[in-house]
């Protein structure tokens, strides 16, 4: 159990002094899991992304507690919401984690399948119940609120493109290929809009909006997870760039587990500062090649990986490249 006495749980959070560790969880669980790309088998990558994640987080000097996990305690063996994990020394804080986004992609080897981590202090992210959430994301360098949910998506498109100072046509947006959004792809590509289609992976699909310039990718909108959109959120307070999010609910089982988690205002729009409301430290690491980050990839009797580490105090954001022998 966690040392409860007050100099472990009055230690500050020193993101500076913790983000090379959050990079080092999130490198174990690409490493640990890109040793299944290709092979057919989502839920034997997952589980070896989840055992490698939990191990090194349980090596960083953190009382931590999971806000954002695999799932209820009853539905995952490890890495479940509320499960502790660190050295139960130095600060309490709260982990929102996706040790492997992009099962699929990664059985498939397809691109874009990232392991994700975030870790801030205690109640600074939204302990968002496994659910859909309705997203919208737009990069930095635009005027707050420049984009709305409550918008269309004809709207939308038309806004930011006045604030970029270009035609409808020249701006283009991710979309999680889904059924569910087929009436609002139609729309967008009737404003002259571009679409990106992606299949899974919608962390990355936001952190684009972030990087346009490499990207080309404006905005990105739809609905998909409530604990990715926290994620992503965590990832935009460090790169710059405006969310909001809504949840949605199919049922009352649905809604009993916002409620659960101490959501009582089940319509809320949420701003990003309102999903992450204290500073943040961001890793995420490529398992397959993508638009983000190069996929982890054997050397000979070596494996390398490509980490983004950011910290939302400094806006910081490094690129590392690890390499170690392939055990």
């Amino acid at each position: 159990m966690p040392d409860q006495s007050p100099a472990a749980t009055d230690a500050i959070f020193a993101d500076r002094m913790l983000s090379l560790g959050l990079a080092r969880v999130s490198e174990a669980a690409a490493i640990a899991s890109a040793k299944l790309v290709g092979k057919g088998d989502e839920k034997a990558a997952d589980q070896a992304a989840v055992n490698a994640m939990r191990d090194q987080l349980n090596m960083l000097d953190i009382q931590g507690v999971v806000v954002i996990g695999e799932g209820e305690r009853d539905e995952a063996p490890m890495l479940f919401i509320g499960e502790e994990v660190g050295s139960g020394q130095g600060p309490a804080v709260d982990i929102a984690l996706d040790p492997l986004e992009g099962t699929t992609l990664t059985a498939k080897d397809m691109p874009n399948a990232l392991t994700v981590i975030a870790m801030g202090p205690r109640g600074s992210m939204l302990h968002a119940p496994d659910v859909y959430m309705d997203k919208l994301a737009v990069g930095p360098g635009y005027p707050e609120g420049v984009v709305d949910l409550d918008m269309t998506p004809t709207e939308r498109i038309e806004a930011l493109a006045k604030a970029k100072g270009c035609a409808p046509a020249d701006i283009t947006c991710c979309v999680l290929e889904r059924p569910r959004h087929e009436e609002m792809v139609r729309e967008i590509r009737a404003t002259g809009a571009a679409i990106r289609l992606i299949t899974d992976g919608d962390v990355a699909g936001v952190i684009h909006c972030a990087e346009s310039d490499v990207t080309g990718i404006d905005m990105y909108m739809g609905s998909g997870g409530a604990p990715e959109g926290v994620l992503a959120a965590a990832a935009l307070r460090c790169m710059g760039g405006q969310f909001q999010g809504r949840l949605l609910f199919r049922n009352d089982d649905e809604r009993g587990r916002a409620r659960k988690a101490g959501i009582t205002d089940l319509d809320r729009k949420y701003a990003l500062r309102e999903l992450v409301t204290d500073d943040v430290i961001f890793a995420a690491t490529g398992v397959t090649d993508g638009s983000i980050l190069r996929g982890a990839r054997r050397d000979g009797e070596w494996m390398e990986t490509e980490t983004i580490l950011m910290r939302s105090r400094t806006g910081s954001v490094r690129r590392i490249t690890y390499r170690q022998r392939n055990m």
